[in-house]
């Protein structure tokens, strides 16, 4: 089959995600055809430095024998057998055992699903049951950030901040509630340092739950650093201050591990980093590096006992998917498991992080066409600005982060462009010699990028 073939049965097959419709139909896809380590191939056999580990998950690389293996052999024993009705299998249990020994927090059981989207509903529904249960029916909001990303099933679509995934779909549904990002850069006051800027978040966190009556208001839901909403570092002193405010209230805290969690940010878990102490943990992504859909709901034990002591009343959990503890994902997860402690992948991460993080800020920093270079271990993002003095960014319409993302293309570089801001979360195995290839590669976009906008009128350098 020739790639034309290809591309004309994608364009007349597929709806694809996140993807203009009329853009696809008009350009077609680019079709990957193969991975190794922290490069993949098209079917032309261009290379490209995945800079983004797929969408934020391959954390252990491409083509990794280890994972080929362990699914194949998992197959070949027992490729499915559901978990409904007290059935088990063994990769699942012995998952679910290795996380709660790694986990943040006072982990108690372990819930699993297929996807950060479905986890992160799945938390809704624990949260209302939790609270049911224990006779408090009113106490059902949730709150999370604008800009925040929390997947796109109705109720974890509602509890993402990013108005595109709104739009159109009739959400969020009644009890969603959003409070500011922490992005001290864009929106801490002239002369306010960032822990004051932190402070006057948690305040607004504090004033949002007593004006809904804390008797509502049920959780709150943050990634650790948010990743689709520009990779959003959060600013000195900031979760010690929500966490206060969710105590004073008796308000749970889910925290969002669906990028952040097996190592990126140079801990096992972004809870690690900021000493949050989760009632609930969500988890994907870095489960399995991506190479088989799984996601897990890590459930708490103040939580569990109220489901415990309460289960002949309540009669069965009634939750749960075809797949949840699919055999072949958990001995897959397993797996990477191994990989990542083996290899220490999270100190590679917390060094070679580092290492990007410092050569990005030397590289961009002053750069005229860039804002702000943010990032911690392996996640970093670069904010493209109209006015570096104002700090004022690019009109949407414009759509220069996805100009300069095209590109990067061209430079055989995959980034992720979140409006203004270019991502980069690449794999958890990247050498610091792959990290100046990265940067070298992004500094001749960048300059191509400038050359156009200029060269249009669009922009000026100050």
């Amino acid at each position: 089959m020739s790639e034309r073939d290809l591309e004309e049965i994608d364009r007349s097959s597929l709806l694809h995600p996140f993807t203009s419709i009329g853009g696809h139909l008009e350009r077609g896809p680019l079709v990957m055809a193969e991975g190794h380590g922290i490069r993949v191939r098209d079917r032309d056999g261009r290379e490209y430095l995945d800079a983004m580990a797929g969408l934020w998950c391959v954390n252990i690389g491409y083509g990794r024998e280890e994972l080929a293996r362990a699914i194949a052999a998992q197959v070949r024993r027992l490729a499915f057998y559901h978990s409904f009705a007290s059935m088990g299998n063994e990769p699942s249990a012995r998952l679910a055992e290795r996380l709660l020994r790694i986990a943040p927090g006072n982990m108690s059981r372990v819930f699993f699903a297929n996807s950060g989207s479905e986890a992160n509903d799945t938390q809704v529904k624990l949260v209302r049951y939790y609270n049911n249960l224990r006779g408090k029916p009113a106490k059902k909001k949730v709150i999370a950030r604008r800009r925040a990303y929390h997947g796109v099933t109705l109720g974890a679509a509602s509890m993402t901040g990013l108005p595109a995934v709104h739009a159109s779909f009739d959400l969020p549904l009644p009890g969603f509630l959003h409070t500011s990002a922490p992005h001290y850069w864009s929106q801490g006051r002239e002369g306010e340092s960032e822990r004051a800027f932190a402070e006057r978040l948690a305040a607004e966190l504090d004033e949002c739950i007593r004006a809904e009556g804390a008797e509502t208001v049920a959780a709150f839901i943050a990634e650790p650093v948010m990743g689709a909403g520009g990779v959003l570092v959060p600013p000195e002193g900031y979760f010690e201050g929500v966490q206060e405010v969710l105590r004073e209230h008796d308000v749970l805290f889910i925290a969002d591990e669906v990028i952040c969690g097996f190592g990126r940010l140079g801990e096992m878990f972004g809870s690690d980093v900021y000493g949050i102490e989760p009632d609930l943990v969500t988890v994907a992504k870095g489960l399995t590096s991506g190479y088989v859909p799984m996601s897990a709901c890590l459930v708490g034990e103040r939580i569990f006992e109220v489901l415990c002591e309460h289960s002949d009343e309540a009669g069965p959990f009634a939750h749960g998917f075809t797949y949840t503890g699919h055999p072949v994902a958990a001995a897959a997860a397993l797996a990477n498991l191994d990989v990542i402690e083996h290899e220490d992948l999270v100190g590679n991460a917390r060094s070679v992080g580092a290492y990007l993080q410092m050569c990005l800020r030397d590289a961009f920093s002053d750069h005229p066409l860039v804002g702000e270079v943010r990032g911690l271990g392996l996640m970093a993002a670069v904010e493209l600005v109209e006015d570096r003095a104002e700090r004022r960014g690019f009109a949407p319409d414009l759509r220069v982060g996805a100009r300069l993302a095209e590109q990067l293309l061209d430079e055989g570089l995959l980034c992720r462009p979140l409006g203004n801001a270019l991502a980069f979360s690449p794999p958890l195995v990247i050498t610091e010699a792959e990290v100046e290839e990265l940067v070298e590669r992004f500094r001749r976009g960048l300059e191509k990028l400038a050359h156009t906008l200029i060269v249009e009128g669009t922009w000026k350098p100050v």
